[in-house]
């Protein structure tokens, strides 16, 4: 199944309209965790649910180590889609 940037784009964008985040300056260097997106371990599982619900799959429980940035995210997928 092939995975667009656009279509990752748009569940993360989702994501952070549900959890009321800022999207401002959102980038693929933007963190997570912290200073970035500040996600907690509940919004962290929450967006991996909809990317697997998405996409059949999702970087949190397939990926050696959790994503650590948005570019992380997309990344996952495109190596994904290539696959």
């Amino acid at each position: 199944m092939a995975t667009d940037e656009t279509a990752v784009q748009n569940v993360i964008d989702t994501f952070l309209k549900r959890a009321e985040k800022s999207r401002d300056d959102l980038s693929v260097a933007t963190g997570l965790w912290g200073d970035g997106l500040g996600l907690d371990s509940l919004q962290a599982a929450e967006l991996s649910v909809m990317l697997e619900d998405a996409f059949g799959t999702d970087p949190f429980s397939t990926a050696e180590e959790l994503p650590q940035t948005v570019g992380d995210i997309l990344a996952f997928y495109e190596v994904s889609s290539s696959a």
